[in-house]
């Protein structure tokens, strides 16, 4: 849940800490790397620039590029993932953008 800087309905505040109390959370998302180069640029609108990354393998071939996969930059609403250059589509990873 999103809260505006603008609301004044105290209960949507009061929804929005529940939900991060209970774990949930928007800075999180899923980013599959560029193939045929070796770096890849993802949208993250809660990434700042000094923001620290959480990478989570789904396929077997983001877990076979896991070694070679690392965060390089951050910046306002992106970051940027270093890795070996490959053909495959499907190096799929969860993500979480910290900070």
């Amino acid at each position: 849940m999103t809260v505006s800087t603008n609301e004044r309905d105290l209960s949507k505040y009061a929804i929005a800490i529940q939900q991060l109390e209970q774990g949930r959370s928007n800075a999180t998302g899923v980013c599959t790397l560029t193939p045929g180069t070796t770096s890849t640029t993802v949208t993250a609108p809660n990434c700042g620039a000094s923001s620290k990354v959480l990478l989570f393998q789904t396929t077997a071939n983001a877990a076979a590029a896991w070694a070679t996969t690392f965060h390089t930059a951050s910046g306002k609403g992106t970051f940027t993932l270093t890795h070996a250059n490959n053909a495959q589509t499907d190096r799929t990873f969860n993500f979480v953008c910290l900070g």
